[in-house]
């Protein structure tokens, strides 16, 4: 039998299997709320083992696209509530992903008085779409006082809190893709003096503070975090300690006993491929600090290379993404050999049901 249709252990819940729904920004969060369309998406991919929700702000300063949701006031827990409730019913786990984009925005989408901040006042490359006003520069970011990094640390573990009450079974850290956190870890990005740059561990302390006080916000057991080694996406660059960095990081994260370590591999869609060895070392140093915990990989896997690495023990979970987005039944699908709908890419970002909650499950699609 294929590994990947097994139960597995998480933290204290059971998945029915390895099939995790990787995080993938669909921006139908109108007004930044959460509401019923998404609660209907998500319920209907419910067939995974995990989802993990689209990047879910914190803070008013870290809404940098248009139409993402937050995890900080009571209307987003309300919206969210509709959500984790959907998806529980039909027997799902879900986690959210926290994700600050830090520099990665335009005041134009964010709320009035919120501020685009970052490591350092280094502006992205390229344009970001604004409803407002069609696509924009970047705003050139603020670079975060140490108040600023304090402030935001705390509204990483408050929003942890408010995810807790909205009902979710974890969190997720967003510590890829270049965003606020990557932002910290990466030196492209980050070209700070003080504690928070320089060295890898001095550019790891960002990540760590912030997994820290999340973990004494809602427990080790629900906390988990994603990165994406030699990952260029949004403006980053490949740099030499990336070995060096993420073991040391992985080994830290494991101490502190985080459910979950999610390595995003971006080389199908142009990225480096990374290294076997840098992504062992990392996977080892996290077992060495919580041998119960899980690990995640992700990246262009079919159900053979899956089976492959949960069987060999490189990986314990299994992430799928765009196949998702038009394959809600995606878990049967693979299972039973069935056909895979491919994703209408215009309707990624684009508010309504249309390429959202529309696409047909196998058996009512003729396949």
């Amino acid at each position: 039998m294929n590994q990947l249709y097994t139960k597995h252990l998480l933290g204290k819940n059971w998945l029915k299997n390895r099939v995790v729904m990787s995080p993938m920004t669909r921006s139908r969060a109108i007004g930044n709320i959460p509401n019923d369309l998404m609660a209907e998406y998500y319920a209907q991919r419910a067939g995974a083992g995990l989802i993990v929700t689209e990047g879910t702000s914190p803070s008013p300063n870290g809404l940098g696209y248009a139409r993402i949701p937050g995890v900080f006031s009571q209307e987003q827990v309300q919206g969210w509530k509709k959500v984790t409730d959907a998806v529980h019913k039909n027997d799902g786990r879900i986690f959210v992903q926290i994700m600050h984009t830090g520099r990665v925005g335009t005041t134009i989408n964010l709320p009035k008085g919120a501020e685009v901040l970052a490591p350092s006042a280094i502006e992205m490359k390229g344009t970001i779409w604004t409803d407002a006003e069609g696509s924009q520069p970047h705003t050139t970011p603020k670079e975060m006082s140490k108040e600023d990094i304090k402030k935001t640390v705390q509204e990483y573990a408050n929003a942890a809190k408010l995810a807790t009450e909205a009902g979710f079974d974890g969190v997720e850290l967003h510590g890829a893709n270049g965003y606020l956190i990557d932002q910290f870890i990466n030196p492209t990005s980050n070209q700070r003096t003080d504690e928070y740059g320089g060295s890898p561990s001095n550019r790891n302390r960002f990540a760590l503070e912030v997994a820290k006080a999340v973990v004494e916000a809602i427990g080790p057991d629900k906390v988990a975090i994603r990165i994406s080694p030699y990952g260029v996406f949004n403006d980053l660059g490949i740099f030499d300690e990336i070995k060096e960095q993420y073991t040391e990081l992985a080994s830290s994260l494991g101490k502190l006993g985080l459910v979950y370590i999610h390595i995003v591999d971006h080389s199908s869609m142009g990225a480096p491929k990374p290294e076997a060895s840098t992504i062992e070392s990392i996977r080892k140093a996290y077992k060495a600090g919580n041998a119960n915990g899980t690990f995640i990989l992700s990246g262009g896997y079919d159900p053979e290379r899956a089976h492959k690495d949960l069987s060999s023990g490189d990986a314990d979970l299994i992430a799928f993404g765009k196949s998702f987005i038009s394959n809600p039944d995606l878990v049967t699908r693979l299972e039973k050999g069935l056909a895979l709908a491919e994703p209408d890419a215009s309707t990624f970002y684009t508010p309504g049901e249309k390429g959202y909650t529309d696409y047909p499950v196998a058996s009512l699609s003729g396949v």
